[in-house]
């Protein structure tokens, strides 16, 4: 398989390393050319200097043949941005760092569903580790066809949950208002702005995405 990484921060160093270790091919774009010079010996990977936000940089490293593309340069904007040129340019999949988590709300409607904030997770891991909770719990059950989804809820939107019109086999796990956590009915009243979870069937991934507005991540 083929990564492309935009920034080479520490954290595009340790990915790298692993994915070479294991045989993928990596590409590496990076605007500081120092930068590219130290790394040369460290890591048997192509490199290409420049801003890999900028489409025309983007488009040399071919996202017909890239099966991820990583955003962790450590500026937010700039990750967002390249992430949805590169959504633009036909990368199957994108994966954007935040580091600021006033931007994870922006993501979402955006359609940036593969966004991570490093030091969130790192502090909710401990937290939960601390407490005697297992983090990885949760994504070891989502198994076979099923599938997490989620969006935000616009203006339009607001209203009983029914309204909506989700498919079969889709169901509400909870959401956040305001930032804060809550576990909904399924009578509950969505509000503007609501960060909504659902648990679907993958069939239906195609069908909400063109229901609730929110565009695919490969598109």
């Amino acid at each position: 398989m083929r990564a492309v990484f935009i920034g080479a921060s520490a954290l595009t160093v340790m990915a790298a390393r692993r994915l070479l270790k294991h045989g993928h091919e990596v590409v590496i774009i990076e605007r500081d050319r120092e930068r590219i010079d130290a790394l040369t010996e460290e890591l048997d990977c192509g490199f290409l200097h420049g801003d890999g936000s900028k489409p025309a940089v983007l488009r040399e490293t071919g996202a017909g043949q890239t099966d991820r593309l990583f955003c962790l340069t450590g500026n937010d904007q700039t990750n967002i941005i390249a992430s949805l040129v590169g959504r633009s340019l036909g990368f199957a999949r994108v994966v954007t760092r935040i580091d600021d988590p006033a931007f994870e709300h922006i993501c979402i409607e955006l359609g940036l569903e593969d966004t991570i904030i490093p030091d969130m997770t790192i502090g909710r891991f401990l937290a939960d580790m601390f407490e005697g909770r297992d983090l990885l719990e949760m994504s070891s059950m989502i198994k076979d066809e099923a599938r997490v989804f989620s969006f935000v809820i616009h203006e339009q939107q607001a209203g009983p949950l029914e309204d909506l019109g989700l498919p079969d086999e889709t169901r509400l796990v909870c959401l956040y208002r305001e930032g804060k956590f809550l576990l909904a009915k399924d009578d509950v009243n969505l509000e503007a702005g609501d960060e909504v979870l659902l648990i679907t069937h993958s069939k239906n991934l195609e069908k909400l995405h063109t229901l609730l507005g929110v565009p695919p991540a490969g598109n």
